[in-house]
């Protein structure tokens, strides 16, 4: 057996895996657990490749996440066969994906990621259950006194009683079983005065989730799946507010709307090397091949790969016909038949630039997302039930429509830092692409801080942001910077015998937390670059 934690976390996401880190590095001791059997969250178990700001590169992320970044990198550089141009770059692609300037394999990341974690695990500062989800928890008197998690292999439930929680689930599940204040789905206008709010709260009205997969294309092959049992639905359904059938390569443009062709090249001739990923001059999205690539065979020796591998997220299987949270069985098994049906679609139906129909040389791998299907492990779920905080994040204080190009809310109890637009995905209430500017943001503590529960902690999608502002709060370097802060602000309350939310009120609490932040590598505030 192992000891009783200190902190027990909840869900092995990013943020959940930077929680731990952060508490492990203060020397408590931890428990992680998590639903599927790898760690790592939307960037592994969801295979979803890293969506970033432009200036990822040079500031805005922790320092442990620019560690995990240059990790998966040095892996490349020393077990794959790279041609010398690809290894001398610095700040070398591995998928030369648009997307992202860090593409990647799901395996890979995870690697890295259990690298990170490994010394604490030997040390026994940290215990990792993989396949085990909190079913029950109980509180009293303001304070979560335990919670429950069943092993999803053997059924058995074990029982913990930490003096601090820490909710990095998908969805916030632990919000729900410990009755935490939380909202869910899009809030009403005149709660926040959100410009893009509804005029009535829309509980069931979420973001569409996707079951994300890979492929690779092999020319004279034939790799065609079974025909899916949903597949007469889905070829058939046509959006009321998209521009053709779903299965088809024309989809609204996310920030214009406008009706816009995609194209579908697999293993293009373009050397990956010239290929540039910046969101901010181009969001990468009308070219699907590259758009989220992997694995991109020409920054490799000659023969070492026989085609790139390219990670099917698209407009084309985003899933929004039922609301992810609260049908979930239902909702999960219509997004994989939707994936599935996607798959077949390209390798039967779709249009080739040279007249012909169908890729059957499309190979789904389910190595590459260790699954037996090639489907990802877990949905990649944009949205989560998000903890009524003591600051909620809304759209005044992020969009540039607002605040203008150069304006930015400034918090005396920043924890970090993010950037990203405001991307709403199509939604579960009828709702087209809400993508909407943003600046440059701070996190503020308060939005980790419930009003009332005093020993739970967010660490990820499920902080104090709106239906509207979690459109640029949950990307994967934002989550993971929610996680660490959690995870170094449960051990600096145990440390230190106060609560969290004297650390975010009380102005000699916080200054002492931020410094241990800034100790760490935590960017509080966007550098203000100018001449002298």
């Amino acid at each position: 057996m192992f000891p009783e934690p200190e902190i027990l976390i909840v869900g092995g996401g990013l943020g959940g895996v930077a929680a731990a880190l952060a508490a492990c590095r203060a020397g408590r001791r931890v428990v992680l657990t998590e639903e599927t059997d790898w760690i790592g969250g939307q960037l592994t178990a969801q295979a979803v490749p890293p969506d970033e700001h432009p200036w990822v590169e040079q500031f805005g992320t922790t320092a442990s996440y620019r560690a995990l970044r240059e990790g998966i990198r040095a892996y490349y550089r020393q077990w794959y066969p790279l041609r010398g141009e690809a290894l001398a770059l610095p700040e070398f692609n591995p998928g030369a994906g648009r997307v992202s300037k860090l593409c990647h394999e799901p395996r890979i990341a995870l690697a890295v990621l259990e690298g990170m974690l490994a010394p604490y695990r030997a040390s026994g500062l940290l215990t990792v259950l993989t396949e085990h989800r909190a079913v029950s928890a109980e509180s009293d008197n303001d304070v979560i006194t335990a919670v429950s998690v069943q092993d999803l292999r053997t059924g058995i439930v074990r029982g913990f009683t930490p003096p601090y929680v820490i909710d990095a689930t998908e969805t916030g599940e632990l919000l729900a079983l410990a009755d935490v204040e939380h909202a869910n789905g899009a809030e009403a206008q005149g709660e926040f005065g959100e410009p893009h709010a509804p005029a009535e709260a829309q509980p069931d009205n979420q973001q569409g989730i996707t079951v994300c997969f890979a492929l690779s294309h092999h020319e004279g092959e034939d790799h065609t799946i079974d025909r899916p049992e949903d597949y007469d639905f889905w070829r058939s359904y046509r959006p009321d507010f998209w521009p053709g059938p779903l299965l088809g390569f024309e989809a609204p443009d996310p920030r214009s709307l406008a009706p816009v062709p995609r194209t579908f090249v697999p293993n293009p001739a373009l050397d990956p090397l010239a290929v540039s990923a910046d969101q901010s001059a181009d969001a990468g999205d009308k070219e699907l091949w590259g758009f989220r690539r992997i694995l991109a065979r020409k920054l490799h020796q000659p023969g070492a790969f026989d085609s790139d591998i390219t990670l099917v997220n698209w407009p084309l299987n985003d899933y929004w016909l039922k609301p992810y949270i609260g049908q979930e069985a239902e909702a999960l098994r219509e997004a994989r038949q939707l994936s599935l049906s996607v798959l077949y679609w390209l390798q039967t139906g779709a249009p080739r630039a040279d007249g012909g129909t169908g890729f059957p040389g499309l190979r789904i791998r389910p190595d590459v997302t260790g699954t037996t299907d090639g489907l990802a492990k877990a949905p990649y779920v944009r949205e989560s039930r998000r903890i009524k905080a003591v600051t909620t994040v809304v759209e005044q204080d992020v969009a540039i429509d607002v605040v203008g190009p150069y304006g930015r809310t400034r918090y005396r109890d920043s924890v970090g830092v993010g950037n990203y637009r405001i991307d709403l995905h199509p939604s579960t209430g009828g709702d087209n692409y809400i993508d909407v500017g943003s600046v440059p943001f701070e996190i503020p503590l308060g939005a980790l801080v419930p009003r009332r529960v005093r020993n739970l902690l967010p660490a990820g999608k499920n902080i104090g942001t709106t239906h509207i502002t979690n459109g640029c709060y949950r990307l994967h370097p934002v989550e993971w910077n929610i996680g660490e802060v959690a995870g170094a602000l449960a051990a600096h309350c145990l440390a230190e015998d106060v609560t969290p939310h004297q650390v975010q009120a009380e102005d000699k609490w916080f200054d002492e937390f931020g410094r241990l932040l800034d100790r760490s590598g935590v960017q509080r505030h966007w550098p203000d670059v100018r001449g002298y």
